[in-house]
């Protein structure tokens, strides 16, 4: 039975499927649009959008209370990319600042050559 298991294991060790999320949000993020499986962008969406609510609270929340700085510690946790958290930061956020959620879209773009895997983009809304 599969009783709250929560994620795909995306048929990788642990280690290696968490680089690989953190390796997708950081082009993700960086260039607001990727090509991937569709089973790797339905894993991403959740990961990615933690991210920007984490980036939108802080970034409301301002500097007064010193909640951006913490905001921005808790994003560098699982992006290592300072210039990335940056953007994040400084453009991403802002503009997602009325929205309740819902950043990313996922649009099916047809069938890998190789092996026949669905593919999808994932973007930034």
């Amino acid at each position: 039975m599969r009783h709250n298991v929560a994620h795909r294991k995306l048929g990788r060790v642990t280690e290696h499927r968490l680089a690989l999320l953190r390796n997708q949000a950081t082009a993700l993020l960086r260039h607001e649009r990727i090509e991937t499986t569709i089973t790797k962008a339905k894993e991403l969406r959740p990961f990615v959008e933690r991210l920007i609510t984490v980036a939108v609270r802080g970034v409301a929340a301002g500097e007064a209370a010193g909640k951006t700085l913490q905001a921005r510690r808790k994003v560098l946790a699982d992006l290592q990319d300072r210039d990335v958290v940056g953007k994040l930061f400084d453009t991403i956020a802002p503009r997602f600042a009325d929205r309740p959620g819902g950043y990313t879209r996922i649009l099916r773009v047809g069938f890998r050559r190789g092996d026949a895997a669905e593919v999808a983009q994932i973007e930034l809304v």
